[in-house]
C-alpha cells in the first residue's frame, strides 16, 4: 500500500488551516451571502460559525481516533460503513473542485481585468498544483509565508472599519429567515478549510494530538477575522451596496477615500485566495488517494512520487478537472454547488462521531447530533439550482461507483475461474 511522508508539525498545519479558509470566503463570499440576508449578514455569519464549529469538533476527535488520509471517507468508512465513506469521500472532492474554480476566480478578479481573468485563474492552479507536487512540508511553508501578511492586512481593515463612520446604511432589510439561513450556507463555504487537515492525517507529526489542535486553532482565529471583517463591510458600505460587489474589500476601501490603500487589498487578496487554493489542491488529492486505494476510484489515483511521496497523479487530475470548472462556471454558481457538498460531507461527519464510544470523544455526544440536524437544514436552504446540480452529481457518483463494484466483482469471479 501506498504511503505518505509524515513531515508536518503543529504550525504548519495551523497555517495550512489558515490558508485553506482565509482565501475566496472572506474576500468574496460575503457579497452573494448579502443578496440573500440583506442587514441581517452577521446573524447569517452566526450560524455559519456555529456549524462550523460543530463540525469541527466532530471532525478533530475522528481524525484524533482515525490518523489516516481521506478525512470523513476514511472515518465514514470506519463508523458506518464503506457507502457512507464514498458519498462523504465524493461529496467532499465535487464541493471541493466547486470551490477550487471559485477560489481561483475570486484570485483573478481582484488581480486582472476582466479579459484576463480566466486565463490567470487558470494559470493560478497550474502554478498550485506544481508547488503542491513538490511535497507537503514545501506547501506548509508556503502557507505560513502566505498567511502572515494576509493576517496583517486584514487586521488593518477591521481597525479602519472600526475608525470610520458608517457608509450609506439604507433601511434594514425585513427579517427573512429563509435569506438568513441560505446566508448561512453560502457563508458556511468560507469556513470549511479546516476539512483539509483531517484529510492529511498520514502527514502530520503526532497526528492524535496535533490534527484537533491545529482545526480548533485555526478555526478560533478565522472566526475572530471573519466577524471583524464582516463587520466592517456592512459598517462600511451597506447591505445594499455590498451585495452587488464582486471586490467588497477593495470598494470599501475606495468608498473611504483611501486609493493607496488598492493595492494593499488586492496583494491580499491574490495571497489568500493563493493560500486557499494551494491548501485546497492538497485536501482533494488526499481524499482522491484515499479512496482509491479501496478502489472507490480508478486504482491509478492511489499512486505516490518516488521521490517527494505525494499523491501526483490525484493531485495533477484535481488540477486538471479545476482548470475545466474554471472554463465554463461563475463565482455565485461554484459557492453555492460547493456547500451543497461540502455540507453533506459533514452531514456524514456529524452522523460518525455520534457512533464514537466514550473513550474517544472529546465533545459533547450533543454537539454531533446539532451539527448534523444543522447541515441537513442548511443544504434545503441553497439556492436551488445549486442544490439540484449537487444531487444529480451525486447520484453520478453512487451510479458509478456500483458500475465499478460490478466490474471489480466480475474480474475477480473472472480469475478464480481461470
Amino acid at each position: 500500500m501506498s504511503q505518505l511522508r509524515r513531515g508536518l508539525r503543529l504550525p504548519g498545519a495551523v497555517a495550512l488551516g489558515l490558508g485553506s479558509m482565509i482565501g475566496a470566503g472572506v474576500f468574496a463570499a460575503f457579497a452573494p451571502a448579502a443578496q440573500s440576508a440583506g442587514s441581517w449578514l452577521l446573524v447569517s455569519l452566526g450560524l455559519a460559525a456555529l456549524v462550523a464549529w460543530l463540525n469541527a469538533t466532530s471532525s478533530a476527535q475522528l481524525a484524533a481516533q482515525f490518523p489516516t488520509s481521506g478525512g470523513t471517507y476514511a472515518f465514514g468508512r470506519e463508523m458506518l460503513g464503506p457507502w457512507w465513506g464514498f458519498l462523504a469521500g465524493w461529496s467532499f472532492v465535487i464541493g471541493k473542485l466547486a470551490s477550487s474554480a471559485a477560489i481561483a476566480l475570486t484570485f483573478a478578479a481582484y488581480v486582472l481585468p476582466e479579459p484576463w481573468q480566466r486565463p490567470g485563474a487558470i494559470t493560478a492552479i497550474a502554478f498550485l498544483t506544481f508547488v503542491n507536487l513538490r511535497g507537503i512540508t514545501r506547501t506548509a511553508v508556503l502557507a505560513i509565508l502566505i498567511v502572515i501578511p494576509v493576517g496583517i492586512v486584514l487586521s488593518m481593515f477591521i481597525g479602519v472599519g472600526i475608525l470610520s463612520s458608517p457608509g450609506s446604511q439604507g433601511a434594514s432589510s425585513e427579517f427573512d429567515i429563509y435569506g438568513i439561513l441560505q446566508a448561512a450556507g453560502l457563508l458556511f463555504f468560507a469556513f470549511a478549510g479546516y476539512a483539509r487537515l483531517a484529510t492529511l492525517g498520514e502527514e502530520v507529526q503526532q497526528p492524535q494530538k496535533t490534527i484537533p489542535r491545529a482545526i480548533v486553532i485555526s478555526l478560533v482565529i478565522v472566526l475572530a477575522i471573519y466577524a471583524g471583517v464582516g463587520w466592517s463591510l456592512l459598517h462600511i458600505l451597506g447591505a445594499q451596496r455590498l451585495a452587488s460587489s464582486s471586490q467588497p474589500l477593495l470598494d470599501a476601501v475606495h468608498f473611504l477615500g483611501f486609493e493607496s490603500w488598492g493595492p494593499l487589498i488586492v496583494v491580499a487578496a491574490a495571497l489568500a485566495t493563493g493560500g486557499s487554493l494551494l491548501a485546497l489542491i492538497a485536501g482533494i488529492s488526499r481524499t482522491m488517494f484515499a479512496m482509491a486505494r479501496n478502489n472507490d476510484l480508478p486504482s491509478w489515483l492511489s499512486a505516490t512520487h518516488p521521490r517527494f511521496q505525494v499523491p501526483h497523479r490525484a493531485e495533477l487530475f484535481v488540477g486538471l478537472i479545476s482548470i475545466l470548472l474554471v472554463s465554463v462556471t461563475d463565482l455565485r454558481s461554484a459557492v453555492g454547488f460547493s456547500s451543497a457538498g461540502v455540507l453533506f460531507y459533514y452531514f456524514i461527519t456529524n452522523i460518525s462521531a455520534l457512533r464514537q464510544d466514550q473513550s474517544h470523544r472529546r465533545y459533547p455526544r450533543v454537539w454531533s447530533a446539532l451539527g448534523a440536524i444543522v447541515c441537513a437544514g442548511l443544504i434545503f436552504t441553497l439556492p436551488i439550482f445549486s442544490l439540484v446540480s449537487a444531487l444529480v452529481v451525486i447520484a453520478a457518483g453512487v451510479t458509478f461507483r456500483i458500475i465499478r463494484m460490478q466490474r471489480i466483482g466480475f474480474r475477480n469471479d473472472h480469475s478464480k475461474l481461470t
